[in-house]
């Protein structure tokens, strides 16, 4: 990665500060002067963040442009975006140009305006990527604010004030413009339509997701919560935005949602079939990650996410695994998967033994994976915690769906005079497996994983407050996406 030289004026690149919690601020735009300055950024599970501050030699705020032969447009986009901070944007900014290895002029081009505008700043990188692009010069910036934005502008700047608001303030950990709400207005095509929101759906179907526009070219992010999740994302292209996002969720961050207002660019180069098939290997890799440990969310999440509200409950805001559909849409992926390795086992086991014995082999067999799978996908539960509870009460459940697949056999064997054909037996199987698999689906959402309300400890000396609701299972998700 080398660094272009700027405009007479601009701020030297020696003042990047290596990563790490920020040092504490003085009073930012919620504490007013003479009153106590806000907390460091970061105070600790239960406490909140501090606010930015927004008086500081160091530019508040770095923006970077992602471009790759992009020697057409790039030079209007850095007018107009910087006309428009110098004079809607109340502090001090740069804009970073992350030219990632373009083969045109994109780079002198770039460079002939740093030379005119000492706010802007140009990156250049060997490496063709996005992802890569974003996650270099975000690590190496001083900025405590960052964000990036398309180079076709394609998403209207007024939105940029309500991006920033409250990742300044402290409310929020990153923001996210989005395309998809009733509120937003957006002129494009039906192909690239369908296709956003059907990508979108997948995530919040099978990742559990919350937010509901992924790759809207309009992001920002606090730095201190940047350099914490940063260093575990590994895609370096389009689905880096993805990525990101759902990790932030997985760490119980605020991610602020804005719409926008949004017009297609009908040059742009992205190859949206090839694009789309990298987001879903994309989304396979990062649900390996999650589930193999890879990435470290207990302890992200410990060192990150708010905690809960001093003596007050938290179950309104609780909502394991995300909605109906989702779970229903990944218990029922689960449930297909786990049904044909029960046939499977069946029909091996019946070779050489019993029906029923085959039966409790193949059920028992599959009944402890498809509760840790339901616990961790389907119900969004993470770690240890629980755990031997949820697993005993998952063989309970099981129980229930031998004694109905049993029954079911018994039934078939006596009709028959004893000596049912094999088909009639996986018919017979197959169905009682899959009330089974319903019954189970209703005993997992309303029993097994259901919220436990658990009595908060005083605190010593403190009278008891009869009144207030009980706290949680700590066990459970805490999903704080504000929309």
């Amino acid at each position: 990665m080398t660094f272009t030289d700027q405009a007479p004026g601009t701020l030297p690149h020696s003042t990047a500060r290596p990563a790490g919690p920020a040092a504490p601020p003085g009073p930012g735009p919620l504490a007013p002067a003479g009153r106590t300055p806000l907390a460091p950024a970061f105070t600790g599970p239960g406490m909140r963040r501090s606010a930015i501050d927004t008086r500081t030699t160091t530019p508040v705020l770095d923006v970077t442009i992602p471009v790759f032969n992009e020697e057409r447009d790039l030079e209007a986009c850095l007018r107009r975006l910087h006309t428009y901070l110098v004079g809607c944007f109340p502090h001090s900014f740069r804009i970073t140009v992350a030219d990632n290895a373009s083969t045109d002029g994109t780079l002198q081009a770039a460079e002939r305006v740093a030379r005119e505008l000492r706010e802007v700043n140009v990156v250049h990188m060997a490496e063709k990527g996005r992802g890569n692009a974003l996650r270099q010069v975000w690590l190496a910036s001083p900025s405590p604010l960052l964000a990036y934005m398309d180079v076709d502008l394609s998403t209207d700047l007024a939105a940029l004030g309500p991006l920033l608001a409250p990742l300044i303030s402290g409310h929020s950990d990153l923001a996210i413009g989005t395309r998809l709400t009733r509120n937003s207005r957006v002129v494009r095509g039906p192909k690239r339509e369908f296709i956003s929101r059907s990508y979108n759906l997948l995530l919040q179907s099978c990742l559990g997701a919350h937010f509901s526009d992924a790759q809207c070219g309009f992001k920002a992010i606090r730095a201190d919560v940047a350099r914490q999740l940063l260093p575990h994302t590994l895609d370096n292209a389009w689905f880096f935005d993805t990525e990101l996002l759902v990790l932030a969720e997985k760490c119980d961050l605020r991610v602020h949602e804005v719409p926008v207002d949004w017009t297609d660019d009908p040059d742009s180069s992205v190859d949206i079939v090839q694009t789309a098939l990298a987001d879903l290997r994309g989304m396979a890799r990062l649900s390996r990650d999650l589930v193999s440990g890879r990435i470290p969310v207990p302890e992200l999440r410990s060192a990150l996410a708010r905690g809960p509200l001093p003596a007050s409950s938290r179950a309104q805001e609780q909502s394991p695994g995300g909605s109906l559909f989702g779970q229903l849409v990944r218990f029922g992926s689960i449930g297909v998967a786990s049904t044909l390795a029960y046939l499977l086992i069946f029909l091996l086991c019946r070779g050489i033994m019993d029906p029923q014995l085959a039966n409790f082999l193949a059920l028992l067999t599959t009944a402890v994976a498809n509760t840790a799978a339901n616990r961790r996908f389907t119900f969004g539960i993470q770690g240890s915690s629980q755990a031997a509870r949820h697993h005993f009460e998952g063989l309970l459940v099981f129980g229930i769906g031998l004694a109905l697949t049993s029954g079911a056999l018994a039934l078939v064997h006596g009709a028959s005079g004893g000596t049912p054909d094999r088909w009639l037996e996986l018919v017979t199987v197959t169905a009682a497996n899959l009330a089974a698999t319903a019954v189970k689906f209703l005993l997992f959402r309303h029993v097994v994983f259901r919220h436990r309300a658990v009595p908060i400890a005083p605190a010593p000396g403190a009278i008891p407050d009869t009144s207030a609701p009980a706290a949680t299972d700590s066990a459970l998700p805490h999903t704080e996406t504000a929309k």
